[in-house]
């Protein structure tokens, strides 16, 4: 069991940057690949990055790549997601998640935090 809660949304400017955070609970935090998705209004939930529970793979879906960076800290049990040169398009709510395998898929993920939203304005 793993309890996860974001921070680190708000509203920022086109070109700008926002690092969001995805803090963890429990002691089992390190063997859970983690994922980064998003829910956009009247849009489905999508895959932003991810990255295996090792930290040496990460995936990234091509509209955010060279844009957005996954990091993971196992002795703080948080995740980052560094999000550089913003773009109004990327305005949805952010969620954290963790599974027990290293897909993009939200399905293969079983815990997950209660989102943080992200507006980019024009």
């Amino acid at each position: 069991q793993v309890e996860l809660v974001e921070s680190g949304g708000g509203l920022v400017q086109a070109g700008g940057s926002l690092r969001l955070s995805c803090e963890g609970s429990g002691r089992t935090f390190s063997i859970y690949a983690m994922g980064w998705f998003r829910q956009a209004p009247g849009k489905e939930r999508e895959v932003v990055a991810t990255i295996r529970s090792s930290g040496r793979d990460t995936y990234y879906t091509d509209s955010v790549k060279g844009r957005f960076t996954i990091s993971r800290d196992s002795v703080k049990k948080t995740i980052y997601l560094q999000m550089d040169i913003l773009k109004p398009e990327d305005t949805a709510v952010y969620y954290c998640a963790a599974g027990n395998f290293f897909t993009e898929r939200a399905r293969d993920y079983a815990y997950w935090g209660q989102g943080t939203q992200v507006t980019v304005s024009s």
